[in-house]
């Protein structure tokens, strides 16, 4: 696929090095030649061994318009929507857009959705952890019903974000992106929204359905600098009632990406870097031994993984995918509700007939 990318940050960075390894031509886009230049002389070649001279970099100004099969965008969240709307425009195949899909606020976004579903132009969000090879395993295990009805689900991504800064050392802290600030799509609650997002997509692969209760506790961190959540702690209820817990912070050291599922007969467990370098699945089964899986991988291969699945969707279909633009706009809502939720310490029910507005969040 012919690809462009808007933004060489750090997922610009990453998007481009995957799409190279896989052969695919790559343009990449930033207003400002500063990044284009950090990408050029230090960032790409300090992670990958040397700069890919087949990498076109363009100024925003400047930057060709249509006749590409895949447009990625990898901004900072307040700009996804604008962008990705203007990028139904160019006609590409596909849009992925780097997760969250955009703030709390939800501005935009079901516009989005409709643009695109009526230019006929598929759209991804970024929650490359659900494509990967663990959780592919972990889902078909769900599936195939040895756990008998689940009980429980619980997703935690408890991160300290120093290696987001230590990534970006161009930034001296969060007050210098979006990170430090929540309406942005910061904080823990945006940054961190793949537990959310995981949380679903279990909760979906179990039969459960999708997440209509919320009821969330967040502690802010707020200055004449920033504005952010650090810690989101979050209860939800499925559709079928089956309630358990999410927790996203950027404070954990060390970290603890993990998910459990607990069945009447058994249970399961994901785990994000158990060791250097290694995912690993738990599967305990009735009658048996807990059982353990490991799956090998490094950074890069999250993203090479990624846009392997999007090509194999829009050969496919495109609307089934995990990281499909619905699925998306469902953990911005979880995302939206656990905020209002805190703001108002009360309970907050989806109404998803409603789309992805504001207008589907009510307090109970």
């Amino acid at each position: 696929m012919k690809l462009k990318i808007l933004g060489a940050g750090s997922i610009g960075n990453h998007l481009s090095n995957a799409s190279r390894r896989l052969g695919w031509p790559v343009d990449l886009v930033d207003t400002d030649p500063k990044a284009l230049e950090r990408t050029r002389t230090s960032i790409y070649p300090s992670r990958y061994g040397r700069w890919d001279e087949a990498i076109r970099l363009f100024a925003a100004a400047d930057a060709p318009v249509g006749g590409y099969d895949l447009i990625c965008i990898g901004t900072p969240p307040d700009s996804h929507v604008p962008l990705a709307r203007a990028a139904i425009a160019e006609k590409p195949k596909a849009i992925l857009v780097e997760k969250p899909l955009c703030g709390p606020d939800l501005a935009g976004a079901q516009e989005l959705a409709d643009e695109a579903k009526a230019a006929g132009v598929a759209v991804f969000v970024g929650y490359d952890h659900v494509v990967g090879q663990a959780s592919r395993l972990a889902a078909d295990l769900l599936r195939g019903g040895d756990f008998g009805e689940v009980a429980t689900i619980d997703v935690e991504f408890r991160e300290y974000w120093g290696g987001i800064f230590a990534a970006h050392p161009w930034l001296a802290g969060p007050w210098e992106s979006y990170l430090g600030f929540w309406q942005r799509g910061g904080g823990a609650s945006g940054e961190h929204s793949h537990a959310a997002n995981l949380w679903q997509h279990f909760a979906l692969a179990a039969g459960l359905g999708r997440v209509v209760e919320v009821q969330a506790t967040l502690d802010f961190v707020k200055d004449d600098k920033v504005n952010y959540d650090r810690l989101c702690m979050m209860h939800l209820r499925t559709e079928r009632g089956v309630a358990g817990r999410c927790v996203q912070d950027v404070v954990t050291q060390p970290l603890r990406k993990w998910a459990r599922i607990q069945g009447a007969n058994a249970y399961l467990e994901w785990s994000c870097g158990r060791e250097p370098g290694v995912d690993a699945v738990y599967a305990g089964l009735p009658g048996k031994a807990a059982i353990e899986h490991k799956v090998s991988k490094t950074r890069p291969d999250d993203f090479i993984e990624e846009l392997n699945h999007v090509a194999a969707a829009l050969a496919g279909d495109a609307a089934a995918s995990p990281i499909a633009l619905a699925r998306g706009l469902d953990t911005m809502l979880v995302v939206a509700a656990a905020h209002l939720s805190s703001q108002t310490g009360r309970r907050v029910r989806i109404d998803y007939s409603k789309g992805c507005r504001p207008a589907a969040l009510a307090v109970d």
